[in-house]
């Protein structure tokens, strides 16, 4: 999705450089950069946190990919191709989180079985 949003937003009004262009692609790299350092973490919750943040920085690349699209900056067909993408991140990401909760929810009952085993 990042490259997608990188050859697409090339095209923006030079004027938009430090505006539109800029953000969007600040909040697509956000994605990326969130789910790895998220895939750093040790403590519990911090992943899913890191990986909660990845999603609205995906939903601010959604809204302003709308945005880029009303102005004009943003062809339907290129508005079409990025939204599939931005969507197809979604459901990965959701995915992801999903996973990782299950993880932490069978890490606390692990920890809980052990806990009443050793009493």
């Amino acid at each position: 999705m990042t490259e997608v949003v990188y050859k697409v937003s090339s095209t923006f009004p030079a004027d938009e450089r430090f505006g539109l262009t800029a953000q969007i692609r600040r909040a697509a790299v956000s994605v990326v950069a969130q789910i790895a350092e998220g895939q750093g973490r040790i403590k519990p919750g911090e992943q899913r946190q890191f990986l909660s943040q990845a999603r609205g920085s995906l939903f601010e690349v959604e809204a302003e990919a709308l945005t880029a699209s009303r102005l004009g900056f943003l062809p339907e067909l290129e508005f079409d191709h990025v939204n599939r993408e931005i969507k197809r991140t979604g459901k990965a990401l959701i995915g992801f989180i999903r996973w990782v909760q299950e993880r932490e929810r069978t890490h606390r009952e692990t920890a809980q079985l052990r806990n009443r085993v050793t009493r």
